[in-house]
Formats: C-alpha cells, sequence, structure tokens
C-alpha cells in the first residue's frame, strides 16, 4: 500500500546559479530553516531528492507535544509550539495546527507516579498539565471502557496535519523568493579555501556560501561521503488512519498500547505505542558504543532481528563522486511495508473498548522511517568542530521521533545557526562535536516508549 498522499508543491522552474543558502531535504526541519533564511533576506534553494514532505514528515502522527520532553529539548519545543501558533497567519497556507489537549492514560501505580513528576517538570514551565483520575478521563472521553489508573493530561499539546504542513511551508518559501526543487538529489558538496563554495546536484551546481543538511535517515549517507560521522540508526514506525468517524473526541488520547488523535477530515490517526522489531544492520554494530547508554535503558522494550535491511544496507554505496548516479537518486521516497500485527493490536484494544470507534474503518496504513540519535535528542549544529568538518556545512537532524513537533524551532534555530543571529535557544546541547569530544552520551530513561 502506498504511503499517506503528501499535498503537492509546484517545483521551481530554474535551477539558480548562485545563492546564499542550500537546504537539503524538504522535510519540516528543512523548510521551516529554509522560510526562516528567505524571511530574513537571505537567497536560498531547497533541493529534495524527491517530493516535500513525502518521508517521515508526512508519515508520523502528527502530534505537536510539550508532553514528555528530554528536559535539553524543551526550551526548543516551546519556541517550537510559539511558532506553530503563527505558522497558518505567517504562511498564508493551512498547517492545520490545533491546540488540542493531549491525555496519557496509565495501567499502573508506578507509571501514574511517574507522570506525577512528569507534570511537575511541565509545571515548572509554566504549563498548566494536572493528573486525572480515572473517572475523569471518562468523563473528557465519554464511553471508553479502558482499565487505567489514571492519566496526565496536558492541555497545550496540539496536532498538525503531517500531509500539509511541509507542503505548506514549502509554498510560503517560494511566495518570499526562495526556491523549491523536487526531484532534484544533491549529489555532493563543493570547498574553496577549505569553506563550502556550492553543491553538485543532478541537475547541475548551485553556487553558495552555506549548505544545511536536514535529510532525515539520509543525513548520514550524505555527511559519511565526504567523511564527517553522524552517529543516526534507522527504526520504523508504523501509522494509520480511518474514515470520518461521527462524534469522535477532539483531544488526542495515548494509551500503552495505542495512540490516537483526530484528523482534520473527521477521521483519526491511529499508531501502535509499541516500537516495530528493530533490524539490524552494519551500523548497528559500528555504533553500538554510543548506543549502549539507550539500549540498556530501552531493552525491555526493544526487539531485535536480521533481516534484509542488513543485506541492502551492505550494498549501498558508501562513496560517489559528482557523476556517479547517488542512492538518493535510486530511492526518492522511501515507503516501507507497515508492521500490521502491532497495527491490528493498536486497533483491537481502541475498537473494543473506546464506544466511538467500534465500526471504525481502516482508509489506509503506512510506515516511516526514523532517525535516531545515541542521546535521543537532535543534532542542529554546523561542522567545523567534527573530524573532516566544513566551515559553511550546517546539519539538522536525527530527530528520533520528536521531529515533526520540534520541527519548526529546529528550523528557527538552524537558521540563527546559519546567519549569525543570537539563537533562540541555547544550542550546545545539540552539537554535533558532543559525540566526539569525549562527553558523556545521557538519554533520558524511558523516551523511546513516549
Amino acid at each position: 500500500m502506498p504511503g499517506p498522499k503528501v499535498e503537492p508543491v509546484e517545483s521551481s522552474t530554474t535551477l539558480p546559479d548562485q545563492v546564499d543558502v542550500v537546504v537539503i531535504g524538504g522535510g519540516i526541519a528543512g523548510v521551516s530553516a529554509a522560510l526562516e533564511l528567505v524571511e530574513r533576506g537571505k537567497t536560498v534553494a531547497l533541493c529534495e531528492k524527491g517530493q516535500i514532505g513525502a518521508e517521515q514528515s508526512s508519515r508520523n502522527w502528527g502530534w505537536v507535544r510539550l508532553t514528555h520532553r528530554d528536559p535539553r529539548e524543551m526550551p526548543l519545543m516551546i519556541e517550537s509550539v510559539r511558532l506553530w501558533k503563527q505558522m497558518d497567519e505567517r504562511t498564508g497556507q493551512k498547517t492545520g495546527y490545533v491546540q488540542c489537549g493531549a491525555t496519557y492514560t496509565v495501567t499502573s501505580e508506578a507509571a501514574l507516579e511517574s507522570e506525577r513528576r512528569s507534570a511537575d517538570d511541565l509545571q515548572a514551565y509554566q504549563i498548566p498539565a494536572r493528573i486525572l483520575s480515572a473517572d475523569e478521563v471518562e468523563e473528557a472521553f465519554p464511553g471508553l471502557g479502558l482499565s487505567i489508573k489514571g492519566a496526565l493530561h496536558n492541555p497545550q499539546d496540539g496536532r498538525a496535519e503531517p500531509q500539509a504542513a511541509a507542503p505548506a511551508i514549502a509554498r510560503a518559501i517560494m511566495a518570499n523568493g526562495g526556491t523549491v526543487h523536487q526531484n532534484c538529489a544533491v549529489r555532493t558538496l563543493e570547498t574553496k579555501d577549505g569553506k563550502i563554495s556550492g553543491v553538485v546536484t543532478e541537475h547541475g551546481t548551485i553556487k553558495c556560501d552555506a549548505v544545511l543538511v536536514a535529510g532525515g535517515v539520509w543525513s548520514r549517507l550524505f555527511l559519511g561521503n565526504h567523511g564527517i560521522d553522524l552517529p543516526a540508526l534507522w527504526t520504523k514506525g508504523n501509522v494509520q488512519r480511518t474514515e470520518p468517524i461521527p462524534n469522535g473526541p477532539e483531544g488526542t488520547l495515548k494509551h500503552p498500547d495505542f495512540t490516537m488523535r483526530k484528523r482534520r477530515d473527521g477521521g483519526y490517526t491511529i499508531a501502535s505505542a509499541i516500537p516495530s522489531r528493530y533490524q539490524l544492520t552494519p551500523d548497528s554494530f559500528r555504533l553500538l558504543g554510543k548506543f549502549l547508554p539507550t539500549l540498556m535503558n530501552e531493552w525491555r522494550r526493544l526487539s531485535l532481528g536480521v533481516g534484509t535491511a542488513f543485506f541492502e544496507a551492505l550494498r549501498m554505496p558508501k562513496r560517489w563522486s559528482a557523476t556517479d548516479i547517488t542512492p538518493f537518486e535510486k530511492a526518492r521516497i522511501l515507503d516501507p511495508e507497515p508492521d500490521t500485527k502491532l497495527l491490528d493490536k493498536a486497533l483491537a484494544t481502541l475498537t473494543g473498548f473506546y464506544a466511538p470507534f467500534k465500526k471504525a474503518k481502516i482508509a489506509q496504513r503506512w510506515a516511516g522511517y526514523i532517525d535516531v540519535m545515541p542521546d535521543v535528542i537532535p543534532v542542529i549544529s554546523d561542522t567545523k568542530d567534527v573530524k573532516n568538518g566544513i566551515p559553511g556545512l550546517y546539519v539538522v537532524a536525527g530527530f528520533s521521533g520528536h521531529g515533526f513537533g520540534l520541527g519548526t524551532g529546529a528550523g528557527r534555530l538552524a537558521a540563527d545557526l546559519i546567519t549569525g543571529q543570537g539563537p533562540c535557544v541555547d544550542p550546545t546541547p545539540f552539537r554535533l562535536s558532543r559525540f566526539s569530544d569525549g562527553s558523556k552520551i545521557v538519554p533520558m530513561g524511558g523516551i523511546l516508549q513516549r
């Protein structure tokens, strides 16, 4: 089954000879950064190997949440929510953003105590999250027959439409004078006097002073061709959507077995809260040392296996020249098969215990690949302080399943770094050099299940 239908964006007709900045990748972080840059008067060309937003930026749950964030991400997430609130007016487009609130149910007293701590953490940021009793959850979601101990409710959590958001921002880039080039893979970087001087795309060369790599799961491969190590692995997320459901809830709901949020079309996005079986690849062993702390935190929830992904990764070229056909041109849009067993279980729990969903009809299922970092927070950084780093080369990647909501703020922070403007938040936690400068890798416990 093909992936979700992304709203179309008309590509710019002509590849520019020269711009200030080239952005590689048309996901939510890439388009957000490009919009920030053009609004600051920079000339920008955004190059996307496939279609704007067609990979994980359109395949995620659509959550814009402040809850269950790593403390290092929290200031950036607050900035991201501020930007989401103004994005429709700013772009003149519809992203589907709604601050609908989210409720996180739990089935044990230990989990409820953990949510109490989460509520306290949010209160420290003046976010009015609170603990609900099981009866209060039932009142908020009439007909919910799940056996739960209670829930954490955050009224400031929201949602947006993944199939609409990145395309909406891309159209605003062009309306502000930038160019957007789809089916236009960047093959290699060019340098002069040790600094970025341009990129070579499959359709020609663009001279520039700065490049932002926002390629999602492809970022490690692209940077690796230039000898720069981005220690990211891939994992798979599974999603399904229903036909419209009358009298369904406005608020977003999470249970240990499923997640659910309303869509703009009246249907619901339903996903499994249980991760897919992780398929080992050669990079899994190369990066084992860096990922060991996360593995120790999450081993009870992880299921490991070896399949075709291992051999596909072995065959994937790791080096190429500007004249070679690259892996990015051979795989325009990653469209993996969803894990139907996990989706079936999530759907069965929801339809079996929540009255409005008893007759829910599935309209579509899909999966997407997520780039995960060893400490489960993103890289938003220049590269000048890492081995083989290049002045003028920047990275925004590795969102570890948290990127859709963070994308607007990440784009702003990346633009701040590129332009030398005072950063909207402290960029230190997101520096690429943290994986090579002797810093201890400290992932937040339990973050992968949130």
